[in-house]
């Protein structure tokens, strides 16, 4: 049998086929969400362990303002366009392996 066909008769085998996908877009997640977190889990972090960087200023703004305001929202964006890309990747690569 064909993967798809496999995947369509719901045997053992295209179970085995959907948990692996399934598992890798999730291992996925978890790592975006795991940088993500790091990444902006680090400025209170920061501001907590270094004191003085509250008082650090750029143009006028307070840093924890900028890198709250700024920095933040680049961040979310980069990391939902890294996943979707790798998402995208990964079932094309799935699609490849089943055949389609």
């Amino acid at each position: 049998m064909v993967v798809t066909e496999e995947i369509d008769a719901q045997t053992a085998l295209g179970e085995v086929y959907l948990r692996s996908l399934m598992r890798s877009q999730l291992r996925l997640a978890v790592g975006i969400l795991g940088l993500v977190g790091i990444a902006l889990g680090g400025l209170p972090l920061l501001f907590a362990t270094a004191p003085e960087s509250r008082r650090w200023e750029l143009l006028g703004i307070p840093f924890p303002w900028l890198a709250l305001g700024v920095l933040v929202y680049p961040t979310l964006i980069g990391a939902g366009w890294l996943y979707v890309r790798q998402a995208e990747r990964t079932e094309s690569r799935f699609a490849e392996m089943a055949g389609e």
